[in-house]
Order: C-alpha cells, then sequence, then structure tokens
C-alpha cells in the first residue's frame, strides 16, 4: 500500500473533513477524488466493503475548493506534486528569478524527486537545461550537475546562476555599473533640456549618436530613444568589470521589461507600442502609458540580483557545475566524463523537461538579448519548436528528435539509472519516444500546474514519467 495515500473508508473521509458520505460520493461521481481498493490500488467499481479514498487527495481538493481554485484538482493526480499554496516567493527562490524563462518547472518539482531518488554526491544530467532549474538544485542538494543546451543565452542565464562568486565584489561591481548609467542618464536629460531651452535642433547629440550606433531594427522599434541609450551604455561598459556574464543576465533581464509593451504583457507581446501613448492597463487597471528608460529596471533588478546572488551563495555546494552549449543530440559526453572531479564515473541518473510540441519559439522569447548582445541563434536545432506547428508531421518530427537525444546520451547512464521527464504528452507521443530511445516507462506522475507564465488561469496538467533503461528492473 502506498502510504502516502492516507486511505480511508467514505464515513471516516466524511467524518475527517467534516462533510457527509453524499458529498464525498459526489467527489468521486465529478472525478475529483480517485477510487482505491484497500490495498491501495485504482479502481473503477468497488465490491462492498472495499472502497477508499485518499484523504490526502480530499484535503487538497477541498483546500483548493475554498480557495475557488478546485478546477485545477481532478481524480488520479498525485496530492503533493501540485504545489498548492506555495508562495511565489518560494517558487522562484534565490536564484531561480534572476531572469525569466517561459517553459521552465518550479525548483521544488525537481528536489521532490532527486531527495527521494538520488543521494549525494550523485551526477544528474539534464539534456534540455533551459535557464538551469535541474542544475541550481542538484547543486543545493549537493549533486554534480550537467546541464546541456543548444541556447548560447540559456547557457549563460545558467552559468550565471550557478558560478560562485565573491559577494563584496559582485555588490561593488553591480552598484558600481548602475552608478555609471545613471550619471550618463542625466547628462542625456541635461543636454534634452539644454536643446529645449535654447531651441536648438542638435542640442541632443548624445542621445542621437547612441541610437545611430545601433544597428540592430529590432531594438530601434522596440525601445524609447531613452531606453535603447541607456541600455547600449551599459552593454558597452560591461567590459570594464569582472563578472561580466552576470552584469549581462542583469541588463537583459532590464531590457526585457523596458520595451514599448503593455505592463500585462511581458512574456509574449505583438507589437511594440507608441511612446507616450496611453492604453488601458489590465494589470494596474487604469490607463498606463509604456515605459521610457531602462535606468528604472536596471535599478530595481541590481539590488535584488545582488540579494539573490547572497542567499544562494549560503546554500551552494562544491559539487561541479558543467553546462555545455551543444545538440544533445550529438553531444559527446565522454569528454565530461572523461576529466576531473568526474573522472571513471556514469552518469547516475536525469532529470529533464524537454520542449512541448509547438508550443514555444526558445530563441524568439529572448530577441531582445540576441538583438543586444549578438549571440548567435541556433533556431534550427529547436525540438517541436511553435513556428512548426502541431500538425501530425511535426509530431513525427518531435519523437525523432526526443528519441535521437535520449539514444546519444543513454550510453552514458548507470545500467541501473534513473530517468525522469516532465511532459505535457497531450497527444500520447512518450511510450513512442520510450520504446524508440532505448527506455521503459515504469511509473507516471500526474500533476497540476496552478501557476503558469503566461497569462491566464486555465487548469493546466503534466505528467512526469519515470523511466529506466530497457532489461533494467
Amino acid at each position: 500500500m502506498n502510504q502516502n495515500l492516507q486511505l480511508v473508508t467514505l464515513e471516516e473521509a466524511a467524518r475527517i473533513a467534516g462533510k457527509t458520505p453524499y458529498n464525498i460520493r459526489d467527489y468521486i461521481q465529478r472525478g475529483r477524488i480517485s477510487k482505491y481498493n484497500a490495498a491501495g490500488d485504482p479502481i473503477q467499481r468497488a465490491t462492498n466493503g472495499e472502497l477508499r479514498v485518499s484523504l490526502k487527495e480530499l484535503t487538497v481538493f477541498l483546500a483548493l475548493m475554498n480557495r475557488g481554485e478546485e478546477k485545477h484538482h481532478h481524480a488520479g493526480l498525485h496530492p503533493e506534486l501540485g504545489f498548492y499554496g506555495l508562495a511565489e516567493r518560494i517558487r522562484t527562490k534565490h536564484v531561480h528569478r534572476l531572469h525569466p524563462y517561459l517553459g521552465k518547472f518550479i525548483p521544488q518539482l525537481v528536489e521532490w524527486f532527486l531527495s527521494r531518488y538520488f543521494h549525494e554526491d550523485d551526477i544528474i544530467l539534464d539534456p534540455f537545461m533551459g535557464s538551469g532549474t535541474t542544475l541550481v538544485q542538484g547543486n543545493e542538494m549537493k549533486m554534480h550537475t550537467i546541464g546541456i543546451d543548444i541556447s548560447p543565452f540559456n547557457c549563460l542565464i545558467a552559468k550565471v546562476k550557478t558560478a560562485p562568486y565573491e559577494q563584496l565584489k559582485v555588490t561593488l561591481e553591480v552598484l558600481g555599473i548602475e552608478q555609471q548609467v545613471k550619471r550618463f542618464s542625466k547628462r542625456l536629460q541635461a543636454e534634452k533640456d539644454a536643446s529645449s531651452l535654447l531651441g536648438d535642433a542638435d542640442g541632443e547629440q548624445l542621445l542621437r549618436s547612441y541610437i545611430e550606433s545601433c544597428n540592430s531594427e529590432y531594438l530601434k522599434a522596440w525601445f524609447a530613444p531613452q531606453a535603447l541609450a541607456e541600455m547600449l551604455y551599459y552593454r558597452d561598459s560591461i567590459k570594464e568589470y569582472r563578472y561580466q556574464d552576470l552584469l549581462r543576465v542583469i541588463l537583459s533581464r532590464a531590457v526585457r521589461s523596458s520595451r514599448l509593451i503593455p505592463h500585462y504583457d511581458l512574456a509574449t507581446p505583438k507589437a511594440p507600442l507608441t511612446v507616450g501613448k496611453e492604453y488601458w492597463c489590465r494589470k494596474h487597471g487604469r490607463m498606463c502609458v509604456p515605459i521610457d528608460n531602462c535606468l528604472t529596471k536596471i535599478h530595481a533588478y541590481s539590488g535584488d540580483t545582488v540579494r539573490r546572488i547572497k542567499e544562494f551563495g549560503r546554500l551552494r555546494s562544491d559539487k561541479s557545475v558543467t553546462v555545455l552549449e551543444a545538440d544533445s543530440r550529438e553531444v559527446d559526453l565522454g569528454a565530461v566524463l572523461g576529466s576531473d572531479p568526474l573522472k571513471g564515473r556514469m552518469i547516475d541518473g536525469i532529470f529533464t523537461s524537454p520542449p512541448y510540441v509547438g508550443q514555444i519559439d526558445y530563441h524568439d522569447q529572448h530577441i531582445y538579448a540576441y538583438e543586444l548582445f549578438g549571440f548567435p541563434r541556433n533556431d534550427p536545432l529547436e525540438i517541436g519548436p511553435k513556428k512548426n506547428g502541431k500538425s501530425r508531421k511535426a509530431q513525427e518530427d518531435y519523437v525523432e528528435g526526443i528519441s535521437s537525444v535520449f539514444r546519444n546520451i543513454l550510453p552514458y547512464i548507470k545500467p541501473e539509472g534513473k530517468v525522469f521527464i516532465v511532459a505535457n504528452d497531450r497527444f500520447g507521443l512518450y511510450p513512442q519516444i520510450a520504446e524508440a530511445s532505448g527506455l521503459r516507462i515504469k511509473e507516471r506522475f500526474l500533476r497540476a500546474v496552478t501557476k503558469r507564465t503566461e497569462p491566464g488561469d486555465d487548469p493546466y496538467q503534466e505528467t512526469i514519467f519515470r523511466m529506466s533503461k530497457t532489461g533494467q528492473s
């Protein structure tokens, strides 16, 4: 029996929950909680005296019902993996919030599985690393981690999150470059004020010179002139500092929030707004204008970043973190496992979340960073991008892409290694992927996703597949 379910009879459940047996039967009939037998197996029909319900499932559902969020819970969902009621500051603890990223899972999900299936000093691989959530949590839990991603910007974020820092130096540099930009911004404003008073059309020469130096049409269209000049000045000043990658991430985060877009649509804006033009803001419930500078966000995120780096610095272990900018279908992990501190070892397991079919264009979500820093783009290497849609052909290409990743990396996984894949498998592709990869599905965990990066609060579910190499028990 799965003790975690806390199985009780209908009458016991009603008494403990302060409901009637009729209420409990209603929840079952509406598919809100599952039916079990006395052994803890899910059942469709129960003989007399056999029916059991999970007190844990029932408690979760009633709590959501009291908050008006019962739509997020259905029978069969794991009662713990929804992480219901977890505060946003906990979901985005320390460096997990250094930069926004569509499609990432919360650190508590990683922690839940790593703590139950792995041990300190194990080696954990994430072949679809994204922004590095698995790497951060694995390191915090004293495990060696390896992450692979085709996106240079994703690799930058992951490296910055997991790097060791000298805290005083970080503070001085982050605040120092902010002060530089403040002085530059005052010069811009002084020229603007002087030209206005003197009627001098050429008075804004400094601002104009920065705008003219920008060769990105995207940046010119999506940012107000003041914001564009400030962010270009910040970018050009980074070379004077030691922690240059960290400063790039701070600037990128500030730039993302400084676009000429509605305040409520940071994740997927469709077109830039006009500088100074009012619009009705759903986030603030009033008329707003798009932000016209970058300094405001630079200030907000500088202090926040220093705090988060310091917080993770207290938790960070001395275990190795390896970030590989590569295609997981072709990467040679032998080089990593052939050098210290992992020399002579095999990987203990995988925890990853591959891209979903036709859901996100991963390079496009950070287009502002690619345009600002000139990072190379590897869009053609993305598996299942949104631009390819969700057609049968797109699904077939997705199956081959994901399968080829696992076929390439499985030789480096221990025979008894554990593989966890987080997926929204709405098309039922993962049994086929498992077979084509040399994997066997051993268990499925269903979880509700109650907090989303994108606007909306529609019920959304994920499956965490636990797999093993074919032939392993």
